[in-house]
């Protein structure tokens, strides 16, 4: 029988905070364990919370990105359930009444595009942190993460593959880096998310029955956690079993999910108003001033750079996909206009290097104004395109400008009309039978030519140059 997969992904953002959400306790990540902690985040009695304007703003700002109707009036509510690592026995949320509902982004798979909705996005608090210790029956509490902001942003189930979920998260942490209301980083916990899957027989409108993944810390272990599942849940049913409702945890040594715990519904967490919290009011003039600051967005961006660049959509998507390897693009033109020669040099050599030595555009070792300098020296015929990429390698290992490399290491261009054509005599003179070929029809030992002046020019000889005389005397 053949299936169709439901997905639908619960994101939590961390926001780029100097504070918590209620209390004025820092954010920062990895400082000793609890110290950065007070009454009000301890849950201690007797104690008010204080909501941080920032949080409010940042949510308004994802919800206006993602193209979320703002509610003017939301509301606080407690999530009750009882764990080591929630001190107050509940965690101020937002249920009925969240800050942004009925979104969407759009995602491309294999050239596609395609629509995702978002259910709605709702501020709260983060729990603290548990650390096991192997071997023991013994949990250490972290409470440094309590009270940390996060925004929910809960997708609608309109994903169907674990390749669409992965374009989708990609997409939401790319706009969340672009407004700068959250990091992204997903190894320290900042961006991370749980799956709901279930698979449904196809040509059928009834979702089956879900299961919920958790510990999902990268984009490779969501869609391999969802791939797992999705034939798990295949095999029990073909198997004549019922899938059942319930938390699970993706163990990525072992490349599998196992049983956590029953899946909760909402009226587990026995969810109320929280009475210590106004409702939240948002006007209109707020709003309007939010979103007249936003800045141009990934989707924004790739559409000029397509319409106005002339770069291909596949071009301007991988540059588009990170803020910081966008700027560094443009960033590289304000030098040197011309952008499909920049962005092949971005895409290949640079990135290609950077993605080896596991790094990002911001650890660039070669500046974007550096980059620049390097193409014109081989539009001006300074240097071969050849050339060029052992200047680059010798820029990234030493952080040198191009011309001074090419001054050190005498790699100036050999341009000299008459210098190519004593050199392509001697090479032709030393070649008798591939001359005789070449002139018999067999036209692609032009290349061989080629080659063999570059070798004995040491690649300084204008390729161009190289190309027009040699044909010349081929003849």
């Amino acid at each position: 029988m053949e299936y169709v997969t439901v997905i639908g992904l619960e994101v939590h953002a961390q926001l780029n905070t100097n504070t918590k959400i209620f209390c004025g306790c820092s954010t920062a990540f990895g400082a000793p364990p609890n110290t950065h902690v007070c009454p009000v985040c301890l849950g201690m009695p007797g104690v008010l919370p204080v909501l941080n304007r920032k949080v409010v703003a940042f949510a308004v700002t994802m919800g206006i990105a993602t193209r979320c109707t703002i509610n003017r009036e939301s509301r606080f509510a407690r999530k009750n359930y009882f764990y080591p690592d929630l001190p107050k026995g509940y965690q101020i949320s937002q249920y009925e009444l969240p800050i942004c509902e009925h979104g969407h982004v759009d995602i491309d798979t294999n050239g596609e595009k395609k629509r995702i909705g978002i259910t709605r996005i709702h501020m709260e608090e983060d729990a603290g942190k548990l650390s096991h210790l192997a071997g023991r029956p013994v949990s250490h509490v972290d409470l440094n993460r309590t009270g940390v902001p996060l925004i929910e942003i809960v997708s609608e189930p309109d994903i169907r593959s674990p390749e669409e979920a992965g374009a989708y998260l990609r997409k939401l942490r790319s706009i969340l880096r672009y407004l700068g209301i959250c990091d992204g980083n997903m190894e320290e916990g900042s961006f991370r998310c749980d799956a709901n899957v279930s698979i449904m027989p196809a040509g059928s409108d009834t979702f089956g029955t879900r299961a919920e993944l958790k510990n999902l810390n990268s984009f490779r272990n969501v869609e391999k956690a969802l791939h797992y599942e999705i034939i798990r849940q295949r095999e029990v049913i073909e198997d004549g079993g019922a899938v059942v409702q319930e938390t699970r945890l993706w163990n990525p040594d072992r490349g599998v999910t196992t049983s956590m715990r029953g899946k909760e519904e909402a009226h587990d967490y026995r969810y109320f108003p929280d009475p210590d919290l106004l409702p939240v009011v948002v006007d209109d003039a707020w709003i309007q001033e939010i979103e007249a600051g936003l800045p141009e967005l990934p989707d924004q961006k790739e559409q000029r750079f397509v319409g106005t660049l002339g770069l291909s959509a596949y071009d301007a998507g991988v540059l588009t996909a990170d803020r910081e390897l966008a700027d560094y693009f443009e960033a590289c033109l304000e030098s040197y206009d011309r952008p499909k020669p920049v962005a092949n040099w971005i895409m290949g050599p640079l990135l290609g290097r950077l993605n080896a030595e596991g790094e990002t555009i911001a650890a660039s070792p070669v500046a974007p104004a550096d980059l620049a300098a390097l193409l014109k020296l081989v539009d001006d015929g300074t240097i071969s395109g050849k050339i060029a990429k052992t200047v680059f390698d010798d820029m990234a290992a030493t952080g040198k400008a191009p011309g001074e490399i090419v001054t050190e290491k005498q790699l100036v261009q050999l341009s000299d009309t008459s210098a190519i054509e004593e050199i392509i005599d001697e090479v032709i003179a030393s070649h008798p039978d591939e001359v005789a070929a070449f002139r018999g029809g067999r036209k692609k030992l032009l290349g061989f030519f080629v080659g063999q002046v570059m070798k004995a020019t040491q690649g300084k000889a204008n390729p161009k140059m190289v190309n027009e005389i040699l044909q010349q005397k081929l003849q």
